[in-house]
């Protein structure tokens, strides 16, 4: 007994050294490729007390996971059950060369408690996989990644908790030895794993065989867990929290901005694995292929080639294919990861509305639209590739700053005997309303704009437009990759509102409202914006506005991207609805947070949308099962393809603008 007692230190010694080693090597490899990148480093940890914070919300609290509730739960109780059951195998290996070391005669009532919990904790792993095998096999969602890594990585975890289980129960039914902590009553599980399987029953010879063969199964399992992890999905139990940490705080988000006059700079936008920031990199390891973002996104649900799930995969094995020659500095010859045999095609990269629900979705915090803008930005201004109906529009907004070709000096034509001063007459105003292109130009937006100039006129609301002295906002070529044309225009509306003296800035376009407020202070000019939804809501409180109820029946309201998962305005809109409104209002099923895109955001009004379903039709549909006599958008591009969109239903369902809804219920 005593040799085995050494050859099993000595194997379990080797064993240890080996896994540990090896684990270690390749996690090293993988950090050293993230630092090998030659894009911005954006992992500097500021506001770390909101940071530590995030990570026991979404990372301990599993918030994010737990949106979606059955899968959510079966995950939150296989993280912790697995993760209640390490100390005990860490335990386990120290014995295996430590053969004497009892963790339970250090502190042997808290000890006992541990136990105890991560017993039960354990069997809740195995109620969690039972879910999740069925939701693979039974439910089956399209969008559920259901490979071998998969099933490899299930088969891991559950033998590592059985064994765990049956290691308890062998102990259980050991005799009592002097010095040894007593197990007897501290395994309710793994108790009726003992009597079910009759282990109390066996001799002490039998009971030690039974107990080293399961110890040899749940130790080898678990080391070849820990080899296994960092070449596989699984890499995420080391990539995740990180990723989680170093995520963006605030909800608003802001395009990267590039030095396109930075003469060093070979290359711009991301065009192969070595134009990664580290940040991407960190994304890539973290995603688990959950799918969720897949489930959600507007494209892939109307049949477009896009999967934001595939292409994080498509780039992370790209990375580790050509990690080296990445590590070994042989930059000039990694391939590119737009090329012919590549799965990132035209069609994948210029479907993205950029609504960002896949962000919003993601568990690890993952940012998919970072690698969509910088691809598109290196297509654009590397490469001169682009869906040639964007080259009409890119000399639209550069020869008259506005992608519909307008003369720029007709910007204040809709607006002609309403009495709308001019911030070239008047110098200084309270609110500088940036109109935009589509509220100066497009039919459907002009109305808009004419409402709400009617409802700042009766709230006494001192303000002023730039007319031909506005540009296009600069959102739209940026989304579309076009830096240089987009820092263009926004340098000269900067210049412009230099110009004058304002407090606030309000918008009607949450698109303008977006580049405005999140984008401008990249380039020294930071203000106090505000869109129509939030400042007719405040004009109200203020007293400033008087509302009567309209009869519009049954009302539905649809979230603009921009608004809501760009910059998180939900209630206001709603808050307004529910004060002009005298009828009953109803939620669209893909609503809020989870709103279904209207197909027109990352400059695709301004593109054919000619694979699958049209998205602003199938946006037109859910709106009709809503029930809805009325649809209320807060966005001009909105309206117009709401509008497209139920022309195509056959149904008679007016679309409104929110600002339309306030000019008819104020007085």
């Amino acid at each position: 007994m005593d040799n085995y007692i050494i050859l099993k230190s000595l194997v379990m010694s080797i064993a240890l050294i080996a896994a540990f080693g090896y684990f270690f090597k390749k996690v090293k490899r993988l950090h050293s490729v993230m630092m090998s990148v030659d894009g911005s480093s954006n992992l500097a940890p500021d506001r770390l007390g909101e940071r530590i914070k995030v990570l026991f919300i979404d990372v301990l609290g599993q918030s994010n996971v737990r949106r979606k509730p059955a899968a959510g739960l079966a995950h939150t109780l296989i993280f912790f059950g697995f993760l209640a059951i390490q100390p005990h195998s860490l335990e386990l290996m120290i014995k295996g060369v430590i053969p004497f070391f009892e963790a339970g005669n250090f502190l042997p009532g808290l000890y006992a408690v541990y136990l105890y919990a991560a017993d039960i904790s354990g069997f809740f792993v195995l109620i969690g996989f039972a879910y999740a095998l069925y939701r693979r096999l039974v439910i089956r969602p399209s969008y559920l990644t259901l490979g071998r890594d998969a099933n490899l990585i299930i088969l891991f975890t559950s033998v590592i908790v059985l064994s765990f289980h049956f290691i308890n129960a062998f102990q259980m039914a050991m005799p009592a030895q002097t010095g040894h902590f007593n197990y007897i009553s501290v395994f309710p599980v793994s108790g009726v794993f003992a009597r079910v399987f009759g282990i109390d029953t066996l001799s002490s010879t039998n009971l030690m065989i039974g107990y080293e063969i399961f110890y040899y199964i749940h130790i080898g399992t678990i080391l070849g867990f820990l080899i296994y992890i960092p070449g596989s999905k699984h890499l995420h139990l080391l990539a995740a929290a990180p990723n989680v940490f170093f995520k963006r705080l605030d909800i608003e988000k802001a395009i990267m901005k590039t030095d396109i006059e930075d003469e060093s700079k070979e290359t711009f936008g991301l065009g192969k694995i070595s134009d990664f920031s580290r940040r991407n990199v960190l994304n890539l390891y973290a995603c688990t292929e959950c799918g969720r973002c897949e489930e959600l996104c507007p494209a892939s649900g109307t049949g477009k080639p896009l999967s934001p799930k595939k292409i994080i995969h498509d780039f992370k094995q790209d990375l580790l294919d050509q990690s080296g020659m990445l590590l070994d500095n042989h930059k000039n010859e990694i391939l590119p990861l737009m090329r012919e045999e590549s799965k990132l095609t035209d069609d994948v990269l210029w479907a993205c509305t950029t609504c960002r629900s896949c962000e919003n979705v993601c568990p690890v915090s993952n940012e998919h639209l970072d690698f969509i803008f910088e691809m598109r930005k290196h297509q654009v201004l590397m490469e001169a590739k682009f869906p040639p109906e964007m080259q009409e529009t890119f000399n639209n907004m550069e020869n008259q700053a506005n992608p519909w070709g307008f003369a720029s000096d007709t910007r204040a034509d809709w607006c002609k005997g309403m009495d709308v001063p001019l911030m070239a007459e008047k110098l200084q105003t309270d609110v500088l309303w940036f109109v935009g292109c589509a509220g100066s130009f497009d039919d459907r937006g002009k109305k808009i704009s004419q409402a709400t100039a009617r409802i700042l006129k009766k709230a006494g609301v001192d303000f002023a437009i730039l007319g031909p002295e506005e540009n296009c906002n600069g959102d739209m070529a940026r989304r579309a990759g076009n830096e240089y044309l987009a820092q263009m225009m926004i340098r000269q509306n900067v210049e412009t509102f230099a110009q004058y003296k304002f407090k606030t800035i309000l918008t009607g376009c949450p698109h303008c409202y977006n580049v405005i407020k999140n984008e401008y202070p990249d380039f020294g000019a930071a203000y106090d914006v505000v869109h129509t939804a939030d400042y007719f809501d405040r004009l109200i409180k203020e007293g400033r506005l008087t509302v009567n109820a309209l009869n519009s029946g049954i009302m539905t309201f649809h979230d603009s991207c921009y608004l809501g998962r760009w910059n998180n305005i939900y209630d206001a809109p709603r808050r307004l609805l529910k004060k002009s409104v005298s009828g009953q209002m109803v939620e669209m099923d893909r609503s809020g947070s989870k709103g279904f895109c209207c197909g027109a955001g990352g400059a695709r009004m301004f593109m054919e949308e000619t694979l699958g379903k049209r998205m602003n039709n199938e946006r037109a549909i859910q709106v009709v099962e809503s029930g809805a006599q009325t649809v209320v958008s807060a966005c001009p591009f909105c309206a117009v393809m709401l509008h497209d969109g139920i022309m195509e239903t056959g149904k008679e369902i007016r679309v409104k603008d929110i600002a339309e809804i306030m000019d008819e219920a104020t007085n």
